[in-house]
This record gives C-alpha cells, sequence and structure tokens, in this order.
C-alpha cells in the first residue's frame, strides 16, 4: 500500500478538476474583479502571453489574485481619495511581491515533488490537463472575444491548480497508511506554531491591512483579540475573499471587531453601513463613497428613528450586500462566519484535517478551555509531517 501512495503522480490528483479561469497580466484591476465576480471563483490565475499572436510559446502564469488583494490594494493612503484611478491600474499591482507562490508541474511528477514545492512556499501548483479536442475548440472562440478575461487555453493545453488543501485531502484519504500519527495529538506532533498576526478588538481595521495582506500569502488569517489577548474571532482572507469591493470602505473606517460584523455570512447589517457612510463624508473621502458604498440610499440622521426596534434586521441583505455571488460548489466558503475556527492541543491530527477541509480553511486556531491563544496550525505544517513519514518508506 505505501509502495502504491509513492507511486502516485500529480495528474492523479487533478482528474474532474476544472480549467483554471485565466486575466491577462494586460488587464487592469477593474478587469480583475469582473473577473472574479464572473469566474465563481475565490482565486483567479494572471498570465503573461499574448493571445493574439499565432505562436503562444511562452505563455507562463505569473501568479494568482482575489478579490482580499483588491481590497487591500484599495485601501492604500493613495488610493483612498481617487478609487476610480486605482481601479484602471494594471493588475500587476494587485500580485504579491513574495515570489514562487504559484508554480508549474507536469502531470507525470510524483506526490511527493507536489509536497516538497508546497514545502517550499508554493501555493498552487499550475498543471497541464487533457481535455477534448471540441471543448478546447469552443473555449478557444470564447477565449478571442475577450482581451483580458477567458478560459485558460495556453500553448494548446488548458491547465488547472493544485492547493495544499487538495494534497491534504488527497493524503486523508490514505490516513490508515500513516498509522499511528494521524491519532497523534498536535501537541506531541509539534507543529503548533506561536507566530501568528492578531488585531485588538478596538483598534482600527486599518491598522490590521498590512497582517490581512501576510495572512493571506501565508494562507492563515488575523486574530481578533481582546486586551488580554483572548480570542474573540478572526479576520479571515477566506472569508474577506467572499465580499466585493465595497468591504474597503469597512476596512478604512470600521474597528476591527465592527469589521467582523461587516463580512459575516449574513452580510453588512445596515446599522454599520450607516456608520460607514458618515465616517466616509467626515474623512471627505468622496471618491470612495461615490465608487464603493454599498447602501442603496443615503440616510438623512434628521428623518431617521431613534428606535432600534424601527431600524431594518441586523442580518438583512442589502440590495447590493457587499458580497457577490458564487457557484453552489463554493456554498461551504460562502456560510463561512467571522467566528474563528479552533481546536485545543490535544486535538488529534486527523480530527483537525478533518475540521480545516471542512470549513474550507488551511489553518486552525488552537486555543486553551479559556479562550487564550496557545498558537496556529496550518497545512503547510500538517505536510511536513507526512513528508517526513513518507521519506521512511522510500
Amino acid at each position: 500500500m505505501a509502495v502504491r501512495l509513492l507511486a502516485y503522480e500529480v495528474a492523479d490528483l487533478c482528474l474532474g478538476k476544472p480549467p483554471l479561469p485565466s486575466l491577462s497580466s494586460s488587464a487592469t484591476v477593474a478587469d480583475a474583479i469582473a473577473a472574479l465576480k464572473a469566474s465563481g471563483e475565490d482565486f483567479i490565475s494572471v498570465w503573461s502571453c499574448d493571445h493574439s499572436s499565432r505562436r503562444n510559446l511562452d505563455c507562463v502564469c505569473v501568479g494568482k489574485i482575489c478579490m482580499v488583494d483588491v481590497i487591500c490594494y484599495l485601501c492604500r493612503g493613495e488610493n483612498l481619495s481617487a478609487p476610480s484611478l486605482a481601479l484602471k491600474s494594471p493588475v500587476s499591482v494587485l500580485l504579491p511581491s513574495v515570489k514562487g507562490l504559484v508554480r508549474h508541474l507536469e502531470p507525470s511528477s510524483s506526490l511527493l515533488e507536489a509536497i516538497d514545492l508546497t514545502l517550499q512556499g508554493a501555493q498552487n501548483l499550475v498543471v497541464p490537463i487533457k481535455s477534448s479536442t471540441t471543448s478546447i475548440s469552443k473555449r478557444r472562440q470564447l477565449q478571442k472575444s475577450s482581451a483580458s478575461i477567458s478560459p485558460t487555453i495556453h500553448n494548446g493545453q488548458e491547465f488547472c491548480w493544485l492547493t495544499q488543501e487538495d494534497i491534504i485531502r488527497f493524503l486523508l484519504s490514505s490516513i490508515s497508511l500513516f498509522s499511528p500519527i494521524p491519532m497523534l495529538s498536535l501537541d506531541a506532533l509539534g507543529i503548533i506554531s506561536n507566530d501568528f498576526l492578531s488585531v485588538e478588538y478596538y483598534r482600527p481595521a486599518s491598522s490590521a491591512i498590512g497582517a490581512i495582506s501576510r495572512s493571506l500569502v501565508d494562507q492563515t488569517s488575523v486574530a481578533v483579540v481582546d486586551n488580554e489577548g483572548t480570542l474573540i474571532g478572526d479576520i479571515s482572507p477566506f472569508t474577506l475573499a467572499c465580499c466585493d469591493e465595497t468591504a474597503a470602505a469597512a476596512i478604512t473606517t470600521l474597528s476591527a471587531g465592527d469589521l467582523m460584523a461587516y463580512i459575516d455570512c449574513c452580510g453588512p447589517p445596515e446599522e454599520l453601513v450607516r456608520v460607514v457612510e458618515a465616517r466616509l463624508k467626515e474623512r471627505n473621502l468622496d471618491g470612495m463613497l461615490k465608487e464603493f458604498m454599498i447602501s442603496p440610499f443615503s440616510i438623512d440622521p434628521s428623518n431617521s428613528s431613534s428606535s432600534d426596534e424601527e431600524l431594518p434586521s441586523p442580518t438583512m441583505a442589502l440590495p447590493r450586500s457587499g458580497r457577490y455571488s458564487r457557484s453552489s460548489s463554493h456554498s461551504a466558503r460562502m456560510m463561512r462566519r467571522a467566528e474563528a475556527i479552533v481546536c485545543h492541543p490535544g486535538s488529534s491530527l486527523v480530527a483537525v484535517m478533518i475540521q480545516a477541509i471542512t470549513h474550507r480553511v488551511n489553518y486552525i486556531w488552537v486555543i486553551e478551555d479559556d479562550c487564550s491563544i496557545v498558537g496556529i496550525v496550518t497545512f503547510a505544517k500538517m505536510l511536513e509531517v507526512f513528508r517526513n513519514n513518507l521519506a521512511s518508506m522510500i
């Protein structure tokens, strides 16, 4: 059985995966927003090649972007006063400066090679997949109709990508081969990291923009804590990625605690929408108010009732709710709340793997019974355990 596991190729993990939607490196930030909303995916690949040319010999996936990249970019100081100009910027401004997050890999590569690249920092492995001539022809026609948003047909091939979650899910299907390791606790395995990102509940959410960007690169999250370090919730890029660009206005004006409520799965409470609108006006951020205010109408405080009972329900979804629709396959992630996903130091490795996959996140917070944070455990740390064990099978 162990020999058979080591014999698996990357192509085996790609079975049934859909082709990647792609975005040209010549696209703009506005194009990226449109592509993300149209694709139904959290991330979209960015490619450097010229589809108008008859010879596409040097097509390369140069990175990936998600709505969190867009939101953090729009929150930069220079973009707050002129967001309309920011939307015209090239999509390259959204790509992380960290190299190697996306790597190309041949389908004949081994499972071990995929794990090794992941442990070296790769988050997505771009792999060619087999598609029928008919399907490629149809997608190529669609590709010609759009200069920047298209299916991923490069060098006459379609591509998919593998993620850390895909590899963890695959290993989970053969978990008995690693016995007794999966039943050991996180504490016993020594894979709890105490290097984590956090922000205090009442601090401005804007003070956490750098931490949010880093958590996206690290595939972790930002803990929201009280002044004693107790975990209250988190600002997760996996949750924020389900929002749209209007969340930039919320980050600019709200506290970290209020931001958790704003990005929660039910949509932003109207009370917070009013707060965001009022604070944008106070700071004379007219450009952001015009571009990203999600309220369908302006509210005159002098005409509004002081009775909380007459306000709309805090969980009522607004006509422009700050979230964009997804395909049904992403319903699990669409329902992610701002509540932190937690376990304890004594939790077993296999239990935490299942917990993370169920919630569609790459990390789990580790806490004590009093909710004080012990640290965080990630898919990357779990993969280290399995890689060391696989090495002993060779």
